[in-house]
């Protein structure tokens, strides 16, 4: 009993999710001052090691899981962009980056554990159902960018690709991972 692409696609959001929301954890952390003594007071050595490795480590991981996502992308369903099926490309990374960096003022004003299990539960669940947009801005360090792109038939898709498109008829795309029916993921 395997796990069908259905379930794939459900994990894969999951992850997806966590992504793009684990920031805000982070920068709970770090504005709490948490460093890795507060959770693991028993070891003696890590009280010796300055803040900024353990915010250094809570930043590798939702930096690995990103990886982990873009690799695991290949196993989502293939989808094509034909010539001609395109009919406007806009470039997306700038308008989502100001919504996305609303996080990190909510972040900095949470004030105890609960309120931050409470609002991240809220962010997350948001971001999972939203079924539109998987923003996460850790996907620009792998070099990838956001479009908006508009078919010839009238729908509105969000791309993630490391191609650098700039007019509608650049956009002819062999295989295309399926997020969702909005979000297509491009590996280059």
């Amino acid at each position: 009993m395997g796990l069908n692409l259905s379930d794939f696609n459900r994990i894969f959001r999951i992850l997806l999710a966590f992504n793009a929301t684990s920031l805000l954890v982070i920068t709970f952390l770090v504005q709490k001052g948490y460093a890795l003594p507060y959770f693991f007071p028993d070891i003696k050595y890590l009280a010796e090691l300055p803040n900024y490795l353990s915010y250094i480590l809570y930043m590798v991981v939702p930096i690995i899981f990103t990886g982990l996502s873009l690799w695991l992308g290949k196993l989502l369903g293939k989808d094509e962009f034909k010539k001609g099926q395109v009919a406007s490309i806009e470039h997306a990374n700038n308008s989502f980056l100001p919504s996305y960096l609303g996080y990190f003022f909510v972040a900095l004003s949470i004030g105890n554990w609960e309120t931050l299990f409470f609002v991240y539960g809220v962010l997350f669940l948001f971001t999972y159902k939203s079924q539109a947009l998987y923003f996460n801005p850790l996907f620009l360090l792998y070099g990838y960018d956001f479009y908006t792109i508009k078919t010839s038939a009238g729908a509105s898709i969000f791309l993630i690709s490391k191609e650098k498109y700039k007019t509608p008829d650049d956009v002819v795309i062999q295989r295309a991972f399926r997020i969702n029916n909005y979000t297509f993921l491009e590996r280059g």
